[in-house]
């Protein structure tokens, strides 16, 4: 099994802490995307499966074999470097074949590789090119094509698109998930762009100050999310998050008071207070609407319209729309379905359903 486990994992520089406690499996063929802000974890994550930097304390398996201290050249995993790491005196070919050529492969076998990843890429008629003579975009497929000439069973990605421009990065991605179902290998993909997490991976593991916070699915981390901060991080807006005052099965909203329905009262009745969860998309604007609010602001992106709501209570909601039912100026709140909204507990920020 080509897997890899996490079990305790902690990684400490003195007295700072940087990862904490990791638990989880990565499935043999599997696309996991570590996901994240900046300083989270996930390089330091990353370069501890490639033996690049030590493990305090836990063990790693790779392939059912514990490898703290197995050095990086034993462990047959591949990685694609953020600063594409390309030697500046080698050619394109001299820099794809380089480490085919440390393991000393035939060279038919070599020749034959180097063919196809070059092909795959888009780099044919490149191969005596130097470094420098290259695009930003050129120089990550060469750094690719150097991972996946090895043929690795693992792959590791340190967030190799963040020095393309959009849509080279659209492309970019594309063609990665295309490199990933040919070959197949376990794949961690390190990244803080959530539009990446969500196209590429088949689960999503989000990091904050070194803690895994939510392992998952794209739509499970999207539309159940663990806790306030996932809420927050994921989705462009991200979900609302706003203050609920509860009182005799009615929960007070931007000081409007709605019934609970009946499901929810035996998991939240015994609170005073707690977070309401509400994606952007999921609520409609009204003329007569369940929570009364003002347009504050309008953001036109032509397809949909980002519109920013204040409540009574101060507090702002962002709601994304395509619909133009109704004119602005007529608009005076919000409405929503109960099935679309999650609740927080207000002291830990945990999903209470």
């Amino acid at each position: 099994m080509n897997n890899i486990k996490f079990k305790n994992i902690c990684k400490a520089y003195g007295d700072t802490v940087v990862v904490k406690d990791l638990n989880f499996e990565v499935q043999q063929g599997e696309r996991l995307i570590l996901l994240g802000p900046s300083g989270c974890g996930k390089t330091t994550t990353l370069r501890m499966i490639a033996g690049l930097e030590s493990i305090t304390s836990g063990e790693l398996e790779v392939g059912g074999k514990v490898v703290n201290e197995m050095p990086p050249g034993e462990r047959n995993i591949a990685m694609v470097f953020q600063s594409y790491a390309l030697f500046p005196h080698l050619t394109v070919r001299e820099n794809v074949v380089f480490g085919l050529k440390i393991q000393k492969l035939p060279n038919a076998e070599i020749e034959k590789r180097t063919k196809e990843v070059l092909e795959m890429l888009n780099l044919t008629g490149y191969e005596e090119h130097k470094p420098k003579e290259l695009s930003g975009g050129q120089k990550q497929r060469v750094a690719l094509c150097r991972a996946l000439v090895k043929q690795s069973p693992y792959f590791l990605l340190d967030e190799p698109l963040s020095n393309l421009d959009a849509q080279l990065r659209q492309q970019a991605r594309t063609e990665l998930v295309k490199i990933h179902e040919i070959y197949k290998p376990t794949m961690i993909y390190v990244t803080h762009d959530q539009v990446e997490a969500m196209t590429v991976a088949h689960r999503i593991a989000i990091l904050n100050n070194g803690k895994l916070q939510q392992i998952g699915t794209p739509n499970q981390i999207y539309h159940n999310p663990a806790n306030t901060f996932v809420a927050g991080f994921i989705g462009t807006p991200p979900m609302n998050l706003l203050k609920g005052y509860l009182l005799d099965n009615k929960i007070f909203i931007g000081n409007e008071c709605l019934v609970l329905p009946e499901k929810y009262k035996t998991e939240i009745a015994d609170r005073k207070t707690i977070i309401v969860g509400i994606r952007p998309e999921r609520c409609t604007l009204e003329n007569n609407p369940l929570v009364a609010a003002k347009v504050s602001f309008v953001e036109n992106l032509g397809n949909q319209r980002i519109v920013r709501l204040q409540l009574k209570t101060g507090e702002e909601i962002f709601i994304s729309t395509t619909d133009h039912k109704y004119p602005l100026e007529q608009v005076r709140g919000f409405s929503f379905e109960w099935e679309n909204i999650c609740f927080f507990d207000t002291a830990n920020g945990n999903n209470l359903m």
